[in-house]
């Protein structure tokens, strides 16, 4: 998109102000910002908990992916894991933490304010 058609689609005077501070703020976050780790963060944000086997049919992952992608969460301390046996069998589940639920809020902020100045509003 060239500059001029930038400044004719700026929309009401917030606009620019609103693109000043987006632009100030800090990057998406790269951890949620990965589209299986988001995946995860948006399920468990609308679950108290979910297992390793619910997470994987939900997202339609791989086994590998959900472990990876969850333990990236885990470090940076958005999710935590309960593991446990049922007999012999492993059971693991998820839970968002309030540190996550803040990161996706911010995150679905973030993106909000970039699809208002998109749409020039």
């Amino acid at each position: 998109m060239a500059k001029t058609e930038v400044s004719r689609r700026s929309g009401p005077a917030s606009a620019p102000s609103e693109r000043r501070a987006i632009a100030r703020s800090a990057q998406l976050d790269a951890v949620i910002h990965e589209r299986a780790r988001l995946g995860i963060v948006s399920a468990l944000a609308a679950n108290e908990r979910l297992s390793f086997v619910e997470l994987k049919s939900l997202l339609n992952a791989t086994d590998g992916n959900i472990s990876a992608h969850a333990r990236k969460l885990e470090e940076a301390g958005y999710i935590t894991a309960h593991k446990r046996f049922e007999g012999r069998v492993p059971r693991t589940e998820y839970e968002l933490t309030s540190a996550g639920r803040e990161a996706l809020e911010r995150y679905v902020e973030h993106m909000e304010a970039l699809i208002r100045v998109a749409r020039g509003r």
